[in-house]
């Protein structure tokens, strides 16, 4: 079975600064991709960041620049590194991951940025 398990989530005052970590039960690297997804109140859950297999990365427009995705095989790991905080980036962060067509998901931490 695959589990992914995140941590890092936090309170931080806007322009901040946080590391979310997702610990795989199994090698990252047997996923086609891994990545990030936001749950803000009321709304659905969105794509912030994912890295393939091959290192290519993708970022949510209204991230780029801020938050980077990286990965450490070693520790079954995936990170994702949030700067420059804003109040809406406010979300439940839960990580993900994709081999052929199936999605795995972990449980979500939260984030909360105020002004």
């Amino acid at each position: 079975q695959v589990q992914l398990l995140e941590s890092g989530g936090g309170l931080v005052q806007a322009g901040g600064s946080l590391r979310l970590s997702c610990a795989a039960s199994e090698n990252i690297f047997a996923f086609n991709s891994m990545g990030w997804y936001a749950q803000a109140p009321g709304k659905q859950r969105e794509l912030v960041a994912t890295i393939d297999l091959s290192g290519y990365i993708n970022y949510a427009d209204s991230v780029k620049g801020r938050f980077t995705v990286s990965r450490d095989g070693a520790k079954n790991t995936v990170y994702l590194h949030m700067n420059n905080l804003k109040p809406e980036d406010t979300a439940v962060y839960t990580c993900n991951a994709q081999v052929l067509r199936r999605h795995y998901w972990g449980q979500g931490t939260q984030v909360t940025v105020f002004s």
